[in-house]
């Protein structure tokens, strides 16, 4: 075949997107394992530093695993709000998206606008030495104004007292909705409350919050700019909070308590 031919040249084009295919398929299969560490690794930071069990900066991967050996895994069937039993590698995400897993929202019960819920939630229990909880750490998500916010929510032992809320995943506008990462704001949570009677009243207010207040023990500075993000986050804990979420479980819990 001449090598000038057009021939000559499909071939050429195609081999090399053969070896090319080859080669990226390879490394995403030899790179899974360490992907799927770094995502275990990151969550369960995102998990204790919501906690308050450790500061994000200088936490060392074998500070992650000192600090998880008093963190239980538990699973909770939402209608029932009884823990199930859950693999350590259980993804909502992935229940989510199975009809057989998860169920739909009516638009009324949707106030996170998640559109689906998964029949049963992981939640993380903190222990003392002793082995009584100390603090619940509740996976919480749903839309603000730009996308889905991926956070934890943690609570006292009294299943209503605040330790701690942070998100790790978001496409909120820098500056603006992105604020949720802000340090200033996040450290206005601890020891706040959600519940008032068994509903979830706690929400973000505009104009700021100060001792006089009503009810400023429930409430939370809105995010300077963003309104449609801060009612989105006002949103996603009430639902989550809600009947519809981890409601159930933590009335049975503040009830034990």
């Amino acid at each position: 075949m001449h090598k000038d031919s057009i021939q000559r040249t499909l071939l050429v084009a195609f081999l090399l997107c053969v070896v090319c295919s080859v080669v990226v398929a390879s490394s995403a299969v030899l790179l899974a394992p360490v992907q799927q560490a770094n995502q275990l690794l990151d969550k369960r930071k995102n998990i204790l530093v919501a906690a308050g069990l450790a500061k994000p900066k200088g936490l060392t991967a074998d500070k992650v695993d000192q600090l998880f050996e008093n963190i239980e895994l538990k699973g909770v069937d939402l209608a029932t709000g009884q823990y199930v039993d859950v693999k350590a590698n259980y993804s909502y995400q992935d229940a989510t998206k199975d009809e057989n897993t998860s169920r739909a929202l009516s638009q009324e019960a949707d106030l996170a606008d998640i559109r689906r819920i998964p029949n049963v939630m992981p939640v993380y229990l903190a222990k003392a030495s002793d082995g009584k909880v100390e603090k619940i750490i509740l996976p919480v998500h749903g839309y603000g104004l730009w996308s889905t916010l991926y956070g934890f929510l943690a609570l006292e032992s009294n299943a209503n007292t605040v330790v701690g809320l942070g998100f790790y995943q978001h496409g909120e506008t820098p500056g603006l909705g992105g604020e949720v990462d802000n340090p200033k704001w996040k450290a206005q949570w601890p020891g706040k409350k959600v519940y008032e009677n068994d509903e979830p009243i706690v929400e973000l207010v505009k104009g700021g919050v100060d001792v006089n207040t009503a009810k400023a023990e429930y409430k939370v500075d809105a995010l300077s700019g963003a309104t449609l993000t801060s009612r989105g986050v006002t949103n996603l804990l009430r639902f989550w909070l809600g009947d519809n979420g981890y409601g159930p479980f933590l009335k049975q819990f503040r009830n034990k308590a």
